[in-house]
């Protein structure tokens, strides 16, 4: 085992790490080479239940085939579903990798994870699940609360509201405003809607950090989500004082839910147990990683953790992370924090919190059945079908202009009770044109979130792409012309779980720190896309009535969209005999 040049870290030619992925449906594990990042072997594995958006699939009564309705704006997930992930999608890509270029699990040296955020699970004092204990696996808020249960919106509200009559110094890390996904707002409509399940809550814990002690037989609380989704900031959670006068009986949740033992990303979170040795295929006693977002580890997989560089993961969400020199208030930005991403800086993260997931809501639930034919015709999906139309077009000639908030806005308005728009059909719009707005649409909201920054003192020199969106070579021109921004794109085609691995191979001693590693196994095309100055001029335009209705529906003017949510779910709840928000599901 010989030193290696630039970093002076022992590291062996053959050493592997594997990065495993958890995204809102599956998991994904990749095998990779340290020494430059080759991606030798992966493997994908879809959660058995999905999200449960509408039906609690899991359980006694879905079991017994009466699964219980859930109310509006739930997304519950089940835990077992990512150990599942580390049983079958670990030994799979391992299995490929051997196939395909003769490596063995015995050169892996190293482990790490990511996850959405903010996805919470309550546990008991061992980490075992509530929805695994047969007390409460009947009961909707012992399971997961994926990243989009945006049903904690009233709870978020309160915690805005008080946060500014109270002066708190933390709120303006935040951008002012705290959302509905993250911890503090989720646990208050935890203690709120099913006290039982609180009280019997020993740790409310992240996804991210839950699987990392699934592998290490340890808990260990990262500092990427507890700065950005647990405000976790100078190393205090909010008061006592504070969270008592949201509910007094909201006073511990800090201190007796949450860990104020927080590890540095690319740190070592423990080593690889038994249990999970057998679970992987992974040699006992390797390194684990410090669990992290899927977003924040990406930025390291593009090499892309220079200030100026925004990072861009495109998928059914979007997160836009960054860093910075220096710390600055960013209105409805997802956080500011020290380290957050990689250390020594100040991270950023922003974001919208429906981009891919729209697309396919309108391909699923709004296209005629003649354009789903001619696709199948050509060979193609309909989304290739309708982007193919979509680009005969020049920007503005469809006469449509559209708001991307069908799952409400994460930044910079931070309201899920906004909701989508599309203004200007006719009776000759075809679904081909609304298709091209809605596309746009997310254009815009990412524009907004740019010049949001460069106007608090946060300067944007390049938009950097990565995520499943990124095949759309239309939408990355748009996406450029738009901005007005060169558009950079990653190289690995599964960023975030290059990006664990990364982590792992810091976790494992392999670098010095996060930025060493990204250069040696991170890569990126520089400028693969430029702005086309004509199509610019009229994406300016169209902007110009993108920020007119933004403020408009998003700025207080007009609050007909949560008048209409309020009455969506009073109805259904009247119709189907689930609990409205507010009460005990």
């Amino acid at each position: 085992m010989g030193k290696d040049a630039l970093t002076g870290t022992a590291r062996r030619p053959d050493d592997l790490v594997v990065g495993v992925d958890y995204g809102t449906l599956s998991g994904r594990a990749v095998v990779v080479r340290v020494s430059d990042g080759k991606e030798l072997g992966s493997a994908v594995h879809p959660y058995a239940h999905a999200v449960m958006d509408t039906e609690l699939t899991a359980g006694p009564c879905a079991d017994a085939g009466t699964p219980q309705q859930l109310p509006p704006d739930w997304a519950l997930q089940v835990p077992g579903d990512y150990v599942d992930v580390l049983k079958e999608a670990v030994p799979a890509a391992l299995a490929a990798a051997h196939e395909a270029h003769g490596v063995h699990a015995g050169d892996v040296i190293g482990i790490a994870t990511d996850f959405t955020a903010c996805t919470m699970i309550p546990t008991l004092e061992d980490g075992t699940p509530l929805s695994e204990t047969e007390q409460f696996a009947d009961r909707p808020h012992a399971y997961v609360k994926l990243w989009k249960h945006h049903a904690a919106q009233p709870q978020a509200d309160r915690i805005n509201k008080l946060a500014h009559e109270r002066g708190e110094p933390w709120i303006s890390r935040y951008g002012g405003l705290i959302s509905s996904e993250w911890e503090f707002a989720k646990g208050l409509q935890l203690l709120e809607e099913d006290p039982e399940v609180y009280a019997a809550t020993a740790h409310w814990v992240e996804a991210a950090d839950w699987i990392v002690w699934q592998l290490s037989g340890r808990y260990t609380r990262n500092a990427c989500t507890a700065g950005y989704k647990g405000i976790f900031q100078d190393g205090e959670y909010p008061s006592m004082e504070f969270l008592a006068a949201l509910n007094p009986d909201f006073a511990g949740f800090a201190k007796g839910k949450l860990s104020d033992d927080v590890a540095p990303l690319g740190g070592l979170a423990g080593r690889l147990t038994a249990e999970a040795s057998a679970w992987t295929g992974l040699p006992e006693g390797i390194a684990v990683g410090v669990g992290n977002v899927d977003a924040h580890v990406t930025a390291p997989a593009a090499n892309a953790v220079e200030p100026g560089q925004m990072v861009a993961i495109m998928g059914t969400s979007t997160c836009h992370v960054m860093n910075g020199t220096e710390l600055h208030e960013v209105p409805g930005m997802c956080g500011a924090v020290d380290g957050g991403i990689v250390a020594g800086l100040w991270g950023y993260e922003a974001g919208q919190s429906g981009v891919g997931d729209i697309f396919a809501w309108y391909v699923e639930n709004q296209v005629p059945g003649e354009v789903t034919a001619a696709a199948a015709e050509r060979g193609v999906s309909v989304h290739e079908h309708l982007t193919d139309l979509a680009a005969r077009q020049a920007p503005g000639e469809h006469g449509l202009v559209a708001l991307d908030w069908h799952s409400g806005n994460r930044s910079v308005l931070v309201d899920h009770e906004l909701s989508g728009l599309v203004l200007g059909a006719t009776l000759t719009t075809r679904p081909e044109d609304v298709y091209r707005a809605l596309l746009e649409s997310t254009a815009f909201g990412t524009r907004k979130i740019v010049e949001t920054f460069q106007a608090s003192g946060v300067p944007v020199t390049e938009f950097v792409v990565a995520g499943g969106l990124l095949k759309n070579q239309f939408l990355m021109q748009m996406y450029s012309d738009v901005t007005r921004l060169p558009l950079s794109t990653i190289v690995s085609e599964q960023g975030p779980a290059l990006g664990s691995a990364i982590h792992a191979a810091v976790a494992a001693g392999a670098y010095p720190d996060v930025r060493t590693a990204a250069a040696a196994m991170g890569a990126r095309v520089e400028n693969a896309y430029t702005p086309n100055e004509d199509a610019a001029r009229v994406y300016d335009e169209l902007y110009a009535e993108y920020s007119t209705l933004h403020d408009y529906f998003g700025r207080g003017t007009n609050e007909v969209m949560s008048r209409l949510k309020a009455l969506r779910r009073r109805q259904v709840a009247t119709r189907t005999g689930a609990a409205p928000e507010g009460a005990e599901s």
